[in-house]
């Protein structure tokens, strides 16, 4: 027995989805050439040295990361981000799934939880580097240790707003745990889940940059500060752009992955708003 289903919707008319793709890509590519356009005048009549024009950034970073640095920097901090993301989604979700589900261990929990949340991470680097060393463990156990609250304390919430109803339902129809688990707890608690999935993917590109900046020689966060450092306004600005174009290529996957991990979800709403 399956509690939550897929809805079946009728598509829309190939002419709306058209439309409704044109409309989206002017939208997300509009307003960054308006504002690139903006840049490019203002320095050309304003010229400042901590704020070069598009054109000497976009040269910058094609010196920069176009070649081996790419090699022996970003492909080692995408890697390491990763890795954390991964680890941070399953201990979120297991602990989450867990502590939601025991209500004397989320009773116990609770105040180590908000304990922990409330420390900023990036102030336990040094505890880290302590007991770890500058290793790429560390740094990794940094992105995690910082990233993975969204996913469990959503999940946690998520867990607990299982409908009560539906929860006596698939007792009395003698459901399995597991299948009480994967069947109705699960999937009744993935929005929650996928909105702290997309907290975590922002939070762990922070932490990246922030474990590279500390107590590494390389990294992606590290060329980063050695720019800055040196006054190579340039290729500092370079890598700022190559940091955005992570973040963006991030959120294409999550909503890539979120459309069909919640398609049961948006068939609901799509007959809602019908």
């Amino acid at each position: 027995m399956t509690l939550y289903t897929t809805t079946v919707v009728t598509p829309p008319k190939p002419s709306r989805v058209w439309a409704k793709i044109g409309e989206s890509t002017l939208y997300a590519i509009g307003l960054p050439i308006v504002l690139l356009v903006l840049w490019g005048v203002w320095a050309t009549l304003a010229p400042a040295k901590f704020f070069p024009g598009p054109l000497t950034i976009l040269e910058a970073f094609v010196d920069t990361w176009v070649g081996p640095r790419f090699v022996t920097d970003v492909l080692p901090s995408l890697g390491r981000l990763a890795l954390a993301i991964i680890l941070s989604v399953v201990i979120g979700i297991a602990a989450g799934t867990l502590i939601g589900l025991v209500r004397w261990l989320r009773e116990l929990l609770e105040p180590l939880l908000e304990f922990f949340r409330a420390i900023p991470p990036p102030v336990l680097i040094p505890v880290f580097v302590a007991l770890m060393g500058v290793t790429d463990s560390m740094k990794v156990i940094v992105i995690v240790f910082g990233s993975m609250w969204p996913v469990l304390l959503n999940t946690i919430e998520g867990v607990r707003a299982t409908d009560s109803v539906m929860t006596e339902t698939a007792r009395s129809y003698s459901l399995t745990p597991a299948q009480r688990l994967f069947e109705l707890t699960l999937p009744a608690a993935s929005p929650r889940i996928m909105a702290g999935v997309r907290q975590t993917l922002s939070v762990a590109l922070i932490m990246m940059v922030i474990s590279e900046m500390f107590y590494s020689s390389s990294g992606l966060g590290y060329q980063i500060a050695f720019f800055q450092r040196n006054y190579l306004i340039a290729e500092m600005w370079s890598g700022i752009l190559l940091l955005g174009l992570i973040g963006v290529l991030l959120a294409a996957i999550f909503s890539f992955v979120e459309r069909r991990v919640l398609r049961w979800y948006h068939g609901i709403k799509e007959v809602e708003r019908a």
